[in-house]
Formats: C-alpha cells, sequence, structure tokens
C-alpha cells in the first residue's frame, strides 16, 4: 500500500483546515486507551478511595469527558465535532497499574479519534495530578487509538497487543 498523504498540510507545505464539506455525514466511533503505571500502594489508595482530593476514578471520567468536548481549543487544525456520547472506564491490573479506555462517538462528517486520545490523556494527567502527593513516580504510557470506524477511511482495529505495562 503506498503511503498516505498528510492532509493538514497544502500544495507547498502550509498548514490548512481540511474540508470535511463534501463529506458524507456518518455514524462515527473511536475508542482509545492510556497505560498509567505507579507503585501498589498508590494503586490500593486509589481504588480504597482514600486519596484526600476524592474519588480518583470520577473526577478523572469528567477530567475525560471536558477534554472531549473540548479538543477544537486544545488542538489546532480539528473540527468542532457534536458528540452523541463519551464514556471513560479505569481498568484496575495488579499490581501497579490503570488503563484507561475512551469511547466516542458521533453522528457527524469527521472522525473522533483525537476526541478518544485526548478524553485518555486527560484522564490520566488527572490521575497524576490526584496522586502526586503520594507518588510522583507515577508514568503515563502507550496513548493510543484501539478502534475507530464511520467515514470514508473506514474501520481500524489495532493489532498488536497492549504495550507499555
Amino acid at each position: 500500500m503506498p503511503p498516505r498523504k498528510l492532509t493538514h498540510f497544502d500544495k507547498t507545505g502550509a498548514s490548512r483546515m481540511v474540508d470535511v464539506g463534501g463529506k458524507d455525514i456518518t455514524s462515527r466511533f473511536a475508542v482509545a486507551e492510556g497505560v498509567i503505571v505507579m507503585q501498589h500502594e498508590t494503586l490500593e489508595t486509589i481504588v480504597d478511595k482514600k486519596i484526600a482530593k476524592g474519588d480518583v476514578f470520577e473526577v478523572a471520567r469528567i477530567a475525560g469527558i471536558m477534554a472531549a468536548k473540548q479538543v477544537p481549543a486544545l488542538v489546532p487544525l480539528c473540527h468542532p465535532v457534536a458528540l452523541t456520547k463519551v464514556s471513560i472506564n479505569f481498568g484496575v491490573h495488579e499490581p501497579d497499574t490503570i488503563i484507561i479506555t475512551a469511547r466516542t462517538e458521533a453522528v457527524d462528517r469527521t472522525g473522533v479519534e483525537m476526541e478518544a486520545l485526548t478524553a485518555v490523556a486527560a484522564a490520566a494527567l488527572t490521575v497524576y495530578d490526584m496522586c502526586k502527593a503520594v507518588d510522583r513516580g507515577m508514568e503515563i504510557r502507550t496513548i493510543r487509538l484501539l478502534e475507530k470506524a464511520g467515514g470514508k477511511s473506514g474501520h481500524y482495529m489495532l493489532k498488536r497487543k497492549r504495550a507499555g505495562r
């Protein structure tokens, strides 16, 4: 398969916002994940809801949802998308890992991959912020797209196993 052309540059190399006006409105979704690794004791404290700032998962969930709705303000050249759904889930993997998964959905002319990726990043940063007083050595790793569907480019699913643990 020949390499695909970068779409955010014109023939002269100048940055541009892609014209999506002629694209079909279709159902679209994207799923992204991120990994955050920490000390075992930190993970226990999160799960037991003993972080002084509150319920880490619920605050991080809200942060991820809010971030998904703000992507055009955060990432240059992204189109505003009328999101119909954003969900954030947390998987606890003993002894020291949380896997954050975000799913975004819309019926629109452009995809929602950036919204899912941004949601994961914001949720992971919120976990870090809420827990940094007990573990400054936490590591946010491997934020990536797992799956997307809808639009001209069709369905994509990551074929590699999870990394970063």
